[in-house]
């Protein structure tokens, strides 16, 4: 069996993982990628995949870092079948859709200036009538039935406990009168977490892909973020002023909704206080999580039994069209306002940030992972300024990062889970993690459990055996060492220059001369920027 990385390798999005046996080619997830410029190239990279050669596409659950690229691949000639549980295909009706609407709109707004360079036109990386070809595909499949996709491969899905309808993947494959077993983790659920039930169990496996999101460190106590998070309503109350929640559409936005129902039922949520959910997909995404409450954890059906609905408050607002959205802000008084994207780089929530993250009184609360490169690592990393739609603007809004709302298993929890193999010969292979936060869950794996590890680079092939050999094939894309060097000194040549010529910028007039600092200033300012980063 072979296995090309061609996302989530040294990074938490694009995953996608090309298995090649004897009698089959498929993919386990087909993600996005996300993050900066240089990431977001692989994006228009789908004809490496070769998607016309996959027989058929294993996904894991519904986030778009997961199945963001199904439509390119759709687009580029896939049509085999996708194999899912039932809430991810109807999630996916929606976020597929919602994601080649962002591909479009983003193509369009690169166009505009790209026009006025006189640069050829892009096209989207998909567009919706992609989207709308990939449902046909979809197959939905029950947690513990087992189904033999192609001859000599059985597949299981087993409850991941990450977000609604997540999975990981038992995957046997049958080659040369020998089996192998491979566990693809998918994303690993946060045990307690509300909704959905904690991960499901498996004892056996020759080789374990596996998530590290935070491999490096562990979750607050649920109980604490709670309180943390009645803090922030409290400040912000007192001020008159807004609390302001990035949160993705699929689970956190509904994971909140049901702590705001848990702190309304003990009194810490102000019965004058609105709650927006703004987020046109997050109130899709909400509406599915009602229609599914078998998947529920039992102390979400207890509640339901009971005749109380923890996704719904008395003072929640959906806010569906841009005005409504817009009248948030218009609106003066203290609010809650939970909107999309979780990581603060897109959608509505950049015009909340704009209005309240200048004000004193207003929080700022962060509940889940923070990518490398976005405004909401800036923020949650002490940035004192931030630059929203170019505006610069100062942070002075109370900042709280609340981690006991992930999605993800902590590490402690990751080692919990890998307890229950039995197989002392099996070989892990780390993904879905940056490097730093894999490097440490490595080393304590092999201290405490004694596995050998390794770490999956981008583009790298794998040749697993029923031996319990991981044979290279391809080493990983090597990763272009940045010349800092070369860009300081020509940074310096470029200000010595500017210094050379002097004499003409005070031949100038003196609003001429205004202008051509005001551009100094602001590019120092970027300077400035980027050493408060590091």
């Amino acid at each position: 069996m072979k296995i090309t990385f061609m996302g989530a390798a040294r990074t938490v999005t694009g995953s996608c993982y090309i298995i090649e046996t004897e009698n089959a080619r498929f993919a386990v997830d087909c993600g996005l990628h996300q993050g900066n410029a240089e990431i977001e190239k692989r994006n228009r990279g789908i004809s490496d995949y070769r998607v016309k050669d996959l027989d058929f596409i294993l996904i894991t659950h519904a986030h778009i870092d997961h199945t963001g690229l199904l439509p390119a691949a759709v687009r580029a000639g896939f049509n085999g079948p996708i194999y899912m549980t039932q809430p991810t295909r109807d999630l996916l009706d929606i976020m597929l859709l919602d994601s080649a609407h962002i591909q479009e709109m983003e193509a369009e707004w690169a166009n505009r200036k790209r026009l006025r360079k006189g640069l050829a036109p892009i096209s989207p990386i998909y567009e919706q009538k992609d989207a709308i070809a990939t449902t046909p595909l979809m197959r939905t499949i029950q947690y513990g039935s087992t189904f033999e996709p192609a001859e000599g491969l059985t597949v299981n899905f087993k409850d991941a406990g990450h977000i609604l309808g997540s999975a990981f993947i038992e995957l046997w494959a049958k080659e040369n009168g020998e089996t192998i077993k491979v566990v693809f983790s998918g994303d690993l659920g946060h045990k307690d977490q509300l909704i959905v039930r904690n991960p499901s169990i498996v004892e056996k496996a020759d080789y374990l892909l596996m998530e590290s999101t935070y491999g490096d460190r562990n979750h607050k106590d649920s109980s604490n973020s709670l309180d943390e998070l009645a803090e922030a309503i409290a400040w912000s109350y007192s001020n008159g002023e807004k609390v302001v929640i990035p949160a993705f559409a699929v689970e956190r936005s509904q994971q909140l909704i049901y702590s705001l129902f848990l702190l309304y039922k003990a009194g810490k949520l102000p019965d004058d206080m609105p709650v927006y959910l703004d987020s046109p997909l997050a109130i899709k995404a909400t509406e599915i999580f009602r229609n599914h409450p078998e998947y529920f954890d039992l102390d979400t059906k207890e509640l339901l039994q009971n005749g109380e609905n923890p996704l719904s408050l008395p003072n929640l607002k959906f806010t569906l069209d841009t005005e409504s959205s817009q009248a948030i802000n218009n609106t003066s008084g203290p609010a809650i306002v939970i909107s999309a994207s979780g990581m603060a780089n897109a959608g509505r929530i950049k015009h909340h940030l704009r209005h309240n993250i200048w004000k004193k009184g207003a929080s700022i609360v962060f509940v889940g992972y923070q990518g490398v490169g976005t405004p909401g690592r800036r923020i949650v990393n002490g940035a004192e300024d931030i630059t929203i739609f170019g505006e610069k603007l100062k942070v002075e809004a109370k900042i709280f990062t609340i981690n006991g709302f992930s999605g993800h298993a902590g590490q402690d929890e990751m080692i919990d889970w890998l307890k229950h193999f039995d197989k002392p010969s099996m070989k892990i292979i780390l993904t879905h993690g940056e490097i730093k936060s894999q490097k440490v869950l490595s080393d304590r794996i092999s201290k405490e459990l004694g596995y050998e590890v390794h770490i999956a680079e981008y583009r790298e092939e794998l040749m697993l055996t029923p031996r319990g050999e991981m044979e290279p094939i391809v080493k990983g894309q090597a990763i272009q060492e940045i010349d800092w060097e070369f860009l300081l000194k020509d940074s310096e040549k470029l200000f010595g220059e500017f210094r050379g010529r002097l004499d003409k910028v005070k031949s100038q007039t003196f609003i001429g001369q205004t202008e051509l600092r005001d551009r100094l200033l602001e590019i120092n300012r970027q300077v400035i920027e980027l050493i408060s980063e590091l």
